[in-house]
């Protein structure tokens, strides 16, 4: 068996697919989804072409080896992604080939079923709840929502009060809530945002900072209670090696279209539970995506929630997750948990010819600019 085609398919909202072809006819598929920048993934996959054609498939950590040290220049979101998305079709392909889930062959299931959060908007406390009643009835029992837009250095303490009480109204429906900071607030305002959340105990706060402001990350771990959660913007172990190094998060969150797909998230969420640290990946992605997150959910200690897209998400323009699988309801959410999925690889079977159809007029997502009061740029 040899790797005879490796395809990639740019599919609305801002999805990219890849499959991985072998000259007997088999077939693996991952998702390699960078958001906003799916052409520079698509063209890095060019060097991986003429790395893998004619190499054999189940040489999954080999192709891992090559794919990140082989061309010199390593890691960032572009170069990782392209790995991420070809790793996970490896991991499909030889499970299909073996007739087996990936999690079988990373160990077998420590878990039948995964908790898993979904994403809400709304602005204002009504808008927010109004969401969160929505996720409560697809099954939902824990969900995330923007904590604030861009702050400055230095804005009105009653952006903190605003904060504060679209949580309370969130948490008055009846689930629980983490807030993501998106990296929008720096250290003045975050320190002051972190002790007004305290008492109402979040789930835990995201990118409170920039994950680059290692000094003041680590200041503000040791000033707030709250579970500092981080990681969608690091792409390797050695990104994440100081996070733990320094104590500066309770809670990582690799992407595995990011970070180097199941071989290296595996690898980084074993580091983490050296430190004791917990990992919720990164996911408001795709099918293939979320079927890999659950693949490795199934095998790993300290996996302890996942986040997936459901029904018509904040940046999927009513796409669901299941518009290109051919099994659909594989994702069913039932008392804030999915189920392992128990097919062969991924566990997840795609609609090719809905695919390829789709590939047709691709996608130019690119995420959106926005600006401060005063016309400055803000933080996504």
């Amino acid at each position: 068996m040899k790797i005879s085609a490796i395809d990639c398919f740019a599919v609305a909202p801002r999805w990219l697919f890849v499959r991985v072809s072998t000259d007997d006819g088999a077939e693996g598929w991952g998702e390699a989804s960078l958001e906003g920048h799916a052409e520079a993934v698509e063209g890095s996959f060019e060097a991986l072409k003429d790395r893998f054609l004619g190499t054999d498939p189940f040489r999954i950590e080999d192709a891992w080896q090559i794919g990140y040290r082989g061309g010199f220049y390593r890691g960032g979101p572009v170069q990782m992604s392209a790995i991420s998305g070809l790793d996970q079709a490896l991991w499909d392909l030889k499970g299909k080939a073996l007739g087996v889930p990936v999690w079988q062959l990373l160990g077998g299931k420590l878990r039948d079923r995964v908790e898993v959060y979904g994403w809400i908007g709304g602005d204002r406390p009504h808008e927010a709840a109004e969401g969160a009643r929505q996720r409560r009835a697809q099954g939902f029992a824990k969900v995330k929502m923007n904590a604030t837009e861009d702050l400055g250095w230095l804005d009105s303490p009653k952006a903190l009060d605003a904060v504060v009480e679209r949580l309370g109204a969130v948490q008055a429906v009846g689930v629980d809530v983490g807030l993501d900071f998106h990296g929008r607030v720096h250290r003045p305002m975050a320190k002051q945002l972190a002790r007004a959340l305290e008492p109402l105990r979040p789930l835990f706060i995201e990118e409170p900072l920039l994950s680059e402001n290692l000094e003041g990350l680590q200041q503000l771990a040791g000033m707030t209670s709250i579970p500092i959660a981080l990681g969608e913007r690091l792409y390797d172990r050695w990104d994440f090696k100081p996070i733990f190094e320094r104590g500066i998060a309770d809670i990582v969150q690799p992407d595995l279209s990011h970070a180097g797909g199941i071989s290296e998230v595996r690898r980084i969420a074993a580091m983490a539970e050296a430190y004791d640290v917990a990992v919720a990946p990164h996911c408001p992605l795709g099918p293939l995506a979320l079927a890999s997150c659950l693949q490795l959910a199934a095998c790993t200690p300290n996996i302890v929630l996942q986040e997936m897209s459901w029904g018509i998400h904040y940046n999927t323009g009513g796409y669901d997750l299941d518009t290109y699988l051919a099994d659909t309801g594989v994702f069913a959410v039932e008392g804030g948990t999915v189920a392992v999925p128990e097919g062969a690889g991924l566990g997840v079977t795609l609609d090719v010819d809905r695919v390829k159809d789709a590939a047709k007029d691709g996608h130019r997502w690119r995420n959106p600019v926005w600006r401060r009061p005063d016309g400055s740029f803000a933080e996504w």
